[in-house]
């Protein structure tokens, strides 16, 4: 016997409109054009990395961005956007809650909510039109073979997707079971059909205005061809707590993607991977990563990759990582951020400060030349 489990459709949803969300677009985004802030102490680490990355880009390689959501939450959005544009950037990497407040913002142009009173009131999360969407935005663009972040960015830029009818589903899957096949968007066909026979969506245009999608980082990455992916966990994010749950599409999603994330590791010899505020995802999807990558590239044969790896979070310096690992009663050694990093084999460097301070000057720095 199974173990017991709930029913997702059993949850009372609300709407997005009647939740207290603790900031609006207008409070947060920075403006790239503004002064930046004072980069202190900061100065001479982030004008080596700006360095680093202008002699990437000449050489071609990969430069690289993995994020956590207070990035998103900071605002700086419009800053990173600047930095693709600009050629800085050729890949975004985060996790769910990177691309849950960047989709809530350019739809209701407010995010973030009270945890600890939301979740006394068994509320916290279940908000109708984040689940809803983002779902459909993951649901529909797998049809296509896109991954979580491409199929999001392109929902947000155009406002909505398109939902096939229940019968063209099925005349699919069934032309498929007559002939075998190993189409991957076979799976990606089923789930869609069991959630529209589930929830009775209707097909054809699905439209969803976004006000600020000019400010989204998903939608921007996904106008300017940047690949943006993102590495999320089943019961990490508040899209799990709707009635649209669905570990298999949102599985699908980030499977796709990390093999996306794992194309760009394979050019990132001699490159630049940068982690702002992400302490667990980034490095944990980047040595596994980078493991594969130099499995394929040993096979052309070439050498394994080499990158400068830069840090940024708030944690304070307690350990100069130039001299290796610390030893184990250190408690820089069980900083997974800085310790799996330096174990990637190329020249890593941490940046203790407000990611503002960061990536703004990071920016500017990068304009003058």
């Amino acid at each position: 016997m199974p173990y017991q489990q709930i029913d997702h459709r059993d949850l009372v949803l609300r709407p997005l409109s009647e939740r207290r969300s603790k900031f609006s677009i207008d409070e947060i985004m920075v403006d790239p054009d503004a002064p930046a802030p004072d980069d202190g102490l900061l100065a001479d680490r982030l004008r080596r990395v700006a360095e680093e990355i202008r002699d990437a880009r000449r050489r071609g390689a990969s430069v690289m961005l993995a994020y956590g959501a207070h990035l998103v939450k900071n605002g700086l959005g419009p800053v990173v956007t600047r930095l693709m544009e600009r050629g800085w950037i050729t890949h975004l990497a985060t996790n769910g809650a990177g691309t849950i407040h960047d989709w809530e913002y350019a739809y209701h142009g407010r995010s973030e909510e009270d945890v600890r009173a939301n979740v006394a009131k068994g509320c916290f999360g279940t908000w109708e039109e984040t689940g809803r969407y983002i779902h459909l935005a993951v649901l529909a663009g797998a049809l296509e073979g896109r991954g979580y972040g491409e199929s999001l960015g392109k929902f947000i830029a155009d406002d909505g997707c398109e939902i096939p009818s229940r019968n063209e589903l099925a005349s699919a899957l069934l032309d498929w079971a007559a002939v075998p096949t190993d189409s991957p968007a076979m799976p990606a066909y089923a789930e869609m059909l069991q959630v529209l026979s589930r929830f009775d969506i209707p097909s054809g245009r699905f439209r969803v205005e976004h006000p600020y999608g000019d400010l989204s980082l998903t939608a921007g990455a996904y106008r300017l061809g940047v690949p943006l992916t993102v590495h999320p966990g089943i019961g990490y994010d508040i899209i799990h707590n709707h009635h649209l749950a669905n570990g298999a599409a949102i599985g699908r999603g980030a499977d796709i993607d990390f093999r996306v994330f794992t194309r760009s590791v394979v050019n990132l010899d001699g490159g630049v991977f940068l982690s702002i505020g992400s302490a667990v995802m980034a490095p944990q999807v980047f040595e596994k990563a980078l493991s594969l990558a130099n499995n394929l590239r040993i096979q052309e044969p070439r050498r394994v990759v080499r990158p400068f790896i830069a840090v940024n979070d708030l944690a304070p310096v307690t350990w100069d990582w130039s001299m290796g690992e610390p030893p184990k009663e250190n408690p820089a050694y069980y900083l997974r951020f800085c310790k799996s990093f330096s174990r990637m084999g190329g020249e890593m460097i941490y940046v203790d400060g407000d990611n503002r301070t960061f990536l703004h000057n990071l920016y500017r720095i990068l304009k003058e030349k």
